[in-house]
């Protein structure tokens, strides 16, 4: 049996961005196959032996695709000695899969010429046993496809001498929480500027709104009770092999408190020497909503 140290599976409904994952894990020296039919993996796996790790596409086009095929793949690749198999999930709203279908004129592979909307009802159905089982889910609905690449690196990149990487996001309750987050602090008993006509429009990047968030008598034990707990759980993380970890901020509305806390922590984690990215859900959300004339 060829000799395969590792072995990433992606898979997602259609449009997530299987495709664009498939790419950049090869451009990260993954052996990668699209679309190759999972009765054939056995075979692959008899074949020559591979030097460099596996990414395998796998998704409803699949000619022998079914649930119950691939959670039994997961098994029998599982049993292999050696071998370690991860499932990438790219997930994905209904919502942004049909704005993103409607936009390419592409045709829902699970249409079966009903709508779209029917198609992917039916898909996102067919892969939540999936979904749940993942060991790695990554939300692409918010994304573009440098940003896609930005996280797929932070998970596969060789690790050697590189940092655990940190990725600090803001969000609005109202909207539900973000999907990938591993940790999430609850900013709604703080003070919102909301309330304060002259702060409404800002939002928590702003120095007035910041210094109104960090005005409340609660702000300064809940920041260093978090940053402390952050920056002394980073090494444990480290050591366990994790590559990336999500934090989260939530307010009402994902503008004020939420962000000014995000970029707080941010900036102390940065600057006690930590690999930290940042993202405001809700402001990429105001700005994908503008459209020139």
């Amino acid at each position: 049996m060829t000799q395969v140290s590792q072995i990433v599976l992606v898979t997602g409904p259609s449009g997530a961005g299987r495709s664009t994952t498939i790419h950049v894990l090869e451009d990260l020296g993954f052996e990668a196959i699209d679309n190759l039919p999972m009765g054939l993996l056995v075979r692959l796996m008899d074949g020559p032996t591979l030097n460099r790790p596996l990414a395998l596409g796998i998704d409803v086009r699949n000619r022998d695709f079914s649930t119950d095929g691939f959670l039994d793949l997961l098994k029998n690749l599982g049993a292999i000695d050696g071998l370690q198999v991860t499932t990438l999930y790219l997930d994905c709203s209904a919502e942004v899969l049909l704005r993103r279908f409607s936009e390419t004129r592409r045709r829902h592979p699970m249409a079966q010429g009903a709508s779209p909307e029917a198609g992917v009802a039916r898909e996102l159905d067919l892969l939540q046993p999936i979904r749940d089982i993942a060991d790695i889910l990554i939300d692409t609905s918010m994304m573009n496809v440098h940003q896609l690449r930005a996280e797929v690196e932070r998970w596969f990149a060789p690790s050697e001498g590189r940092q655990l990487a940190v990725s600090i996001e803001s969000f609005s309750y109202k909207r539900g929480l973000p999907r990938s987050l591993d940790i999430v602090f609850d900013c709604r008993f703080l003070a919102n500027p909301h309330w304060d006509p002259e702060l409404r429009a800002a939002d928590g990047r702003d120095p007035d709104v910041a210094a109104f968030v960090a005005s409340d008598e609660r702000y300064g034990p809940f920041f260093d009770k978090v940053k402390d707990m952050l920056i002394s759980l980073l090494p444990a993380f480290r050591s366990e092999g994790k590559a990336h970890l999500s934090v989260g901020f939530g307010c009402t509305g994902g503008q004020h408190r939420s962000v000014a806390l995000a970029e707080a922590v941010a900036k102390a984690l940065a600057d006690a020497g930590q690999q930290v990215s940042i993202r405001h859900r809700e402001m990429e959300r105001r700005r994908m909503d503008v459209r020139p004339d």
